[in-house]
């Protein structure tokens, strides 16, 4: 199989990603997940990319501290660099056996700094700070700074929870402030919606006349979302469509290069390696490349350097030459392509719906009937993409003792506009990983253990569909 497009270390897991843009390269740090029993303590590992394709791994950046120390682990952070040139690393610091008052582990907000471009860090303990009276002291974490010119100052966001209030509504990013990046004084909150427990890895970035503030939902749906703003105070205004990508692609924080903003977060594995197990923490790190339309809201998509990549034409035949209709009022059909495809692979699909159509989309992995396979379905009348396989699983040995009451993988579903007329799908799947993009707009991402081989199709259901265009392209590594 050609080398992954996803980074994964071949000893562990992507947790979240701390991204850093700097001349031209994306130092892209992460938490390093190994899965050990007992765990062993956390560090900031390195990944470097400058096509967003080919990954270099470094190794270790940050070290975690030993079984003593307050920062045991170091959790999710950021770095930005002062007037001097000196990098200042802000991370969590965890200690498991170092419990607050509320029984839980403290989390502590720490700082390391480099003057050697990153290649070392000297860790500052003396400059630690954990929550004030009014916030869990088990919940002060993921600090992100950012440069406030308008102010004349930094400011630090932090994933918070008041310490009164419903117990699953207590979410708030926390805001302190700096002129030196040194000392902190402790503010009022940045965004505080009294809706979530938590909201992880708070982000803020500018584009154009916009502000963005993104985070991660840690409630009943684990989805990174944003907001935008014309200024970092706010009002921070819900786009129709908030939500970055679905379940499996989580804690995505952003950086920019050349005008363009691209968001690294990991796709979560699965217990056992099966489509039917529980999802895990951390995974393989994916990219979305986020587009802004005319209104500020964001669209998001395959980078194009992970498109540009895949250049290899790999024919495909069908039962009929493209174009081809599928007109079917009621009833379903699909064609399924002759041959199989590579573990890995780039397709892109441009699709006609007509007015009235209930369904259609790709069938992935498919077997040479269509009657099994992972399905990427567009519901025209219910206005969303989502991921479905059939056969689902099976829960008794009669014929209907199957998962047939689930809709589709459940928080696998993304809206989007449906409206007739054209469409465009754009599929990577890389081994166990899928990632689907509809009109570079709406992206979805999962992970497909199950089925490791088949064909490719095209279908639809009560309803008309031209498949106009379908173009599949493999990589040929050198």
């Amino acid at each position: 199989m050609n080398r992954s497009v996803f980074f994964k270390p071949a000893d562990g897991w992507v947790g979240d990603l701390i991204p850093y843009e700097k001349d031209g390269v994306f130092w892209l740090f992460y938490l390093h997940e190994d899965r050990a029993d007992p765990k062993p303590g956390t560090s900031w590992s390195l990944v470097t990319t400058k096509d967003l394709t080919q990954f270099e791994d470094q190794g270790v950046s940050l070290q975690h501290g030993g079984e003593d120390d307050l920062d045991f682990n170091a959790y999710t952070g950021s770095i930005v660099v002062d007037e001097t040139g000196v990098h200042h690393l802000f991370y969590t610091g965890q200690n498991p056996r170092n419990l607050g008052p509320d029984g839980a582990p403290l989390q502590l907000v720490m700082h390391a700094t480099s003057t050697d471009d990153m290649q070392t860090w000297v860790k500052h303990p003396e400059l630690t700070f954990g929550a004030p009276d009014g916030y869990e002291s088990g919940d002060w974490r993921d600090p992100f700074v950012f440069r406030d010119e308008t102010a004349g100052q930094w400011r630090m966001l932090l994933a918070a929870r008041h310490s009164t209030g419903p117990e699953r509504r207590r979410g708030v990013i926390a805001q302190c402030v700096s002129s030196d990046l040194m000392a902190w004084q402790h503010t009022e909150p940045f965004w505080d919606p009294r809706r979530y427990i938590t909201h992880e890895c708070p982000d803020v970035f500018a584009w154009g006349d916009w502000w963005y503030m993104v985070y991660s939902e840690f409630s009943e749906s684990f989805t990174t979302r944003y907001r935008m703003a014309k200024s970092p105070n706010g009002p921070w205004a819900v786009p129709n469509l908030d939500s970055i990508d679905g379940r499996a692609f989580y804690a995505s924080k952003t950086a920019g290069r050349d005008g363009r903003r691209f968001f690294f977060g990991w796709i979560a594995s699965k217990e056992d390696n099966t489509d039917e197990g529980p999802w895990q923490w951390a995974g393989t790190m994916s990219v979305l490349e986020a587009r802004q339309n005319p209104d500020g809201t964001l669209g998001f998509g395959l980078a194009d350097e992970l498109v540009a990549s895949f250049w290899d034409e790999i024919p495909v035949t069908f039962g009929q030459e493209l174009p081809a209709a599928l007109d079917i009022p009621d009833g379903y059909t699909a064609l399924v392509s002759r041959e199989s495809l590579p573990p890995q692979f780039y397709a892109r699909a441009v699709l006609h719906i007509a007015p009235g159509t209930t369904e259609c989309g790709l069938l992935l992995r498919s077997s040479a009937d269509g009657d099994r396979s992972y399905v990427l379905r567009l519901e025209p009348k219910r206005g969303r993409m989502v991921f479905d396989r059939w056969p689902r699983e099976v829960t008794g040995n009669a014929q209907w003792h199957v998962s047939g009451d689930v809709p589709f993988d459940l928080e696998l579903e993304r809206p989007c506009d449906l409206g007739p007329g054209e469409h465009t799908l754009e599929v990577v799947v890389d081994g166990d990983l899928l990632v689907a993009v509809l009109d570079r707009q709406v992206s979805l991402s999962t992970r497909i253990y199950d089925h490791p081989d088949g064909r490719i199709g095209v279908f639809a259901g009560e309803g008309s569909v031209s498949v106009t265009e379908l173009e599949i392209r493999k990589r040929t590594d050198n």
